[in-house]
């Protein structure tokens, strides 16, 4: 626990002379613990001047087969180097505020699929190009009478079939084939064991056979917790509760990381025991908050985890829900 603990204290001390507009300057801090533990990168992924390049965050990170970096900001996805140079920007103009994606190798290319909160849609790109390839938006044939949908997470099973939870809205969650044909939903609002409570991230769950789905049910009362389900609408378990306000979730072999929106990112294991707690923030004032300007970030410190991923490595990419825009690297200690 002494090691596991360094880190924070490291970043708590000497927090006023680790803001990123002094990256330069910054050291790396170490945290997490055991087969669980990472340095940070300070000033990976900001400009020259030291500023952030994406603007504000409310998204989420992928990787494709060559180790680029993507993430979704407000103004459209940035792909940036293993190294954190910026590559590329698209998407910036009619496709903005991607709240989740997920990407795939496909037989003609790698593509991501993005779900839109805003926009009340679900989207399928060209990783290369950004070319949209299909959309898929409330299905009119399910017969539900809802005023409106806000999806915030997608996920694609093996076969194809694509899954978008409307978790801003009615919570249910929406399974289309690899065409964008409808097949079913499940799930509905509320506190019960079988409901949602912001069903707000889910992923495909391959720790498993048959892989299942790994469903983030963020504000469930009282306390955020994580439930699977298989890839007919069934429910299975609700495998981790007493969490604070699970985000999203990704998996890398056995072990999946899941950001918190109160600070911190926790690692869960097979057995889904949480073995590693990242980027803890002690400040109440400064947790679940959006508004913390890049001159008080604090390295090693989180105030907002929202979306993660990790790399052929073990490495971690993490973005918070931030008005300047964040996204950090984790390099695994090996």
């Amino acid at each position: 626990m002494k090691n596991c603990l360094f880190g924070i204290a490291v970043a708590l001390f000497f927090g006023p002379m680790l803001s990123a507009s002094a990256a330069e300057k910054v050291q790396p801090v170490r945290m997490g613990c055991g087969l669980m533990t990472f340095d940070t990168v300070p000033g990976w992924g900001l400009g020259p001047d030291g500023k952030s390049l994406i603007g504000p965050t409310h998204g989420s990170v992928v990787i494709d087969k060559t180790g680029n970096i993507y993430t979704s900001a407000n103004l459209g996805v940035f792909v940036f180097s293993p190294d954190g140079k910026l590559i590329r920007r698209f998407l910036g103009d009619e496709y903005t505020n991607i709240h989740d994606m997920e990407i795939c190798d496909e037989a003609d290319g790698e593509f991501i699929y993005g779900a839109r909160n805003n926009n009340a849609e679900g989207i399928k790109f060209n990783a290369e190009s950004g070319n949209i390839v299909l959309k898929l938006p409330f299905p009119e044939e399910s017969g539900l009478k809802l005023t409106k949908i806000s999806p915030t997470a997608i996920t694609v099973a093996p076969n194809g079939d694509i899954f978008l939870s409307d978790g801003y809205a009615s919570n249910h969650i929406f399974k289309f084939d690899k065409t964008g044909k409808y097949l079913m939903h499940f799930g509905s609002k509320g506190n019960d064991l079988k409901q949602f409570n912001t069903a707000h991230g889910m992923t495909l769950d391959t720790r498993y056979d048959p892989p299942r789905l790994l469903i983030c049910d963020r504000n469930h009362e009282p306390k955020g917790r994580l439930l699977h389900y298989d890839l007919n609408g069934e429910f299975i378990d609700e495998i981790v509760t007493g969490l604070g306000m699970p985000t999203s979730a990704a998996v890398q072999g056995d072990y999946v990381s899941v950001p918190d929106l109160h600070g911190r990112l926790v690692i869960l294991d097979k057995s889904n025991t949480i073995i590693a707690v990242l980027g803890h923030n002690s400040d109440a004032a400064k947790r679940v908050n959006f508004n913390v300007p890049q001159d008080q970030w604090i390295e090693g410190v989180f105030s907002g985890t929202h979306g993660s991923y990790w790399d052929k490595d073990g490495n971690l990419y993490v973005q918070d829900w931030n008005v300047s825009g964040r996204l950090m690297k984790l390099v695994r200690v090996k």
